[in-house]
């Protein structure tokens, strides 16, 4: 269930309810509306600030207990001297949820000052995402233990049309994290190829998309040998999905947002050692983006057109799966040398980036889990950033930021294409360890045609194998920001 997020005055003096959260900087003191929610506790907050029982450090909290009236609860968080305050406001809503999520309150009202119109979407999208939980395959804890889940928050301003702005924006972003976060922790046996159709389906009949989903048999006749190769070894059909958003002007090119969606990777035949291989039902996360950006994107109304593609199946060992050494045949025509077949992601965007050639692009940008080199270039923390156009690139990476979903541009010199030479075929689909995330962009780039390209390598960011305090242990909904910001910006 996603948060519903509402927006209110900020006088917080007659404020009713059961958990307040202000947000302060290090070193701010208790403006005007504080003081009147401070006044019904006795000057606690304004002490507590005088004193130095708070700080106002990134991601400080002082819980402080309501009086017989108002606020139930008050909870002080601080968000540091941020350079970026609307990153600053993101991450604190975030917190904020997750700590009324922790106390049962069930819902919360916000106060963060003065605010623009970005950052109260930015409250708003950091609120929700600290209260995303997926529950769906756990069964409900005991009654006596349960607390009850934070299903509302009240974003307070004096600015009327700028809470108005900020909430509606944020709340359609909101929705598009959310879908592809449940998407992405959904296990495997559940989030199959199939049901990423079905989602694409719901989503085009809920806001009137072009939707196309092909399956082996007409990849088969299109000669897509590069993403049926990975599905050799599944009985499950893979799948093409296409979803077509007409915001823009009749005849305008598209922008097209591409995603891997390896709804399993074992790593075929060349096998992933069994330790932590569950964590590859998140080898889809590209796909998730990809349909949560255009959630996203066709609730805001953006005014561009916008192709959203996806190739998925799973990749399994068995008695037909593609095997080290063998050679197979892309969409494009280009021969592709199989060198491990636990390089499947950039086999399956071959065909799909050939394929949107189709949709006369202005500019593609794909995402994909592609590559644990990238994880050890990067770590978690940014995103690898690669292209064939330089502007594209800076754009891409400028919509990261705003979104908060940092990259890192790598570079593509040619002197890396020697890593995927191949001796019996036009390109191989590994150059080793040495450079992964780059000699794998490049292979990328031989099947991105003559449109503007970018490849966004989330490997280290799409989920987290550890609560990062924002959100805990799972997907992090990258890079459905990068996506909805890199596509809004094109609006002008």
């Amino acid at each position: 269930m996603t948060l519903s997020l509402s927006a209110g005055p900020a006088d917080l003096g007659a404020l009713d309810t059961p958990l307040l959260v202000i947000a302060l900087p290090s070193g701010g003191g208790v403006d005007e509306s504080v003081s009147l929610v401070d006044a019904g506790l006795g000057g606690a907050i304004a002490r507590s600030v005088g004193r130095r029982d708070f700080r106002g450090g990134r991601d400080e909290t002082l819980h402080i207990v309501g009086g017989t009236s108002g606020p139930a609860r008050v909870l002080l968080l601080g968000i540091g001297t941020p350079s970026d305050r609307v990153a600053a406001l993101r991450r604190a809503g975030a917190i904020a949820a997750r700590q009324a999520a922790r106390m049962g309150t069930g819902s919360l009202a916000m106060y963060a000052g003065a605010v623009t119109a970005g950052e109260v979407e930015a409250l708003a999208v950091g609120l929700a995402a600290g209260a995303w939980e997926f529950t769906e395959t756990k069964s409900p804890p005991p009654e006596e233990e349960r607390r009850a889940p934070l299903t509302s928050a009240r974003i307070l301003a004096a600015d009327a049309a700028a809470l108005e702005r900020g909430v509606g924006s944020g709340s359609a972003i909101a929705e598009g994290h959310a879908l592809a976060r449940r998407l992405s922790m959904m296990p495997g046996n559940l989030c199959t190829p199939e049901y990423l159709a079905d989602t694409a389906r719901d989503i085009g009949k809920r806001h009137g998309l072009g939707v196309t989903v092909l399956g082996r048999n007409e990849m088969e006749k299109l000669g897509m040998g590069s993403l049926l190769c990975v599905a050799q070894g599944t009985p499950q059909d893979p799948k093409l999905i296409v979803l077509e958003y007409n915001g823009g002007k009749k005849g305008d090119a598209p922008v097209a947002l591409v995603g891997k969606g390896l709804c399993f990777d074992s790593g075929g035949i060349s096998i992933k050692p069994a330790q932590g291989m569950e964590w590859m039902k998140f080898d889809m996360c590209g796909a998730a983006g990809v349909l949560g950006a255009v959630e996203a994107i066709a609730r805001l109304k953006i005014p561009v057109n916008v192709v959203g593609l996806i190739g998925s199946t799973t990749n399994m060992p068995s008695g037909t799966a593609v095997k080290p050494g063998d050679v197979v045949r892309s969409m494009s025509g280009k021969y592709i040398e199989i060198i491990n077949t636990d390089a499947e992601g950039r086999l399956v965007l071959a065909d799909v980036l050939s394929y949107a050639a189709r949709y006369k692009p202005a500019a593609v940008v794909d995402a994909a889990t592609l590559t644990g080199a990238c994880v050890i270039a990067l770590g978690h923390t940014a995103t690898g950033v690669l292209g064939n156009n330089a502007d594209l690139v800076k754009e891409v990476l400028s919509a990261g930021t705003r979104s908060g979903e940092p990259g890192w541009e790598l570079p593509m010199w040619d002197d890396y294409k020697e890593l995927i030479k191949s001796d019996v075929a036009d390109i191989r689909n590994s150059g080793g360890r040495p450079a992964g995330t780059i000699s794998a962009a490049l292979f990328l780039a031989e099947f991105a045609g003559d449109y503007p390209w970018a490849h966004l390598d989330i490997a280290g960011t799409a989920y987290t194998e550890s609560d990062i305090g924002t959100v805990g242990r799972g997907p992090t909904g990258v890079p459905v920001g990068t996506f909805v910001e890199f596509v809004r910006g094109r609006a002008g």
